[in-house]
């Protein structure tokens, strides 16, 4: 077995085990990050975002908004931070404080089940999906971070409503030039 592959691309065995082992304790959170939207689904966001993409279907000037706005009811905004409870963000942490400190997003996946209407308050719940690595890249050897997000409304009665699902993946990496 060459010295790299035990080395594991050029990471560190107990490095690797750390990685993985907080890849593992934050999976087991499963989806305790919930973060509600600032505000409900209202008509003036929805007005400047489909001007921002230049679509001017009618359909969302009369209170409906496009699938693909689901993300931005949940967005941080200005100067948000992510809790202590967000797991794509405390396994970037893991990963930058291991040495992995450039980031790539590398692909998203998302899901709409329905348009959202105006009055509606989305939440968001966020999980770790998984952990791997690591892999050499163009970029630099790395892990390649999922997290699972999905949005719901809640209706009277207690009932909730996934309305939206993102799977989102990141390579987290040295740069090839990094020792």
């Amino acid at each position: 077995m060459s010295a790299e592959v035990q080395e594991l691309h050029g990471v560190a065995p107990e490095v690797h085990e750390r990685v993985l082992a907080e890849a593992e304790r934050i999976r087991g959170w499963g989806e305790a990050a919930q973060r509600w939207a600032r505000d409900p689904v209202n008509q003036p966001t929805i007005n400047n975002w489909v001007e921002a993409m230049g679509n001017d279907n009618p359909r969302w000037r009369e209170g409906e908004a496009p699938p693909s706005m689901a993300q931005v009811w949940t967005m941080y905004g200005q100067g948000g931070r992510a809790g202590d409870d967000d797991p794509l963000h405390a396994m970037m942490g893991v990963l930058t404080d291991a040495g992995f400190t450039a980031v790539l997003g590398t692909n998203s996946g998302q899901t709409y089940h329905r348009t959202l209407r105006v009055g509606e308050r989305v939440r968001v719940t966020t999980a770790l999906d998984s952990v791997l690595g690591p892999k050499r890249t163009g970029m630099g050897v790395g892990y390649f971070v999922t997290s699972r997000s999905t949005w719901y409304v809640d209706h009277d009665g207690g009932e909730s409503e996934a309305v939206a699902s993102m799977l989102f993946r990141v390579l987290k990496f040295v740069p090839g030039g990094a020792s």
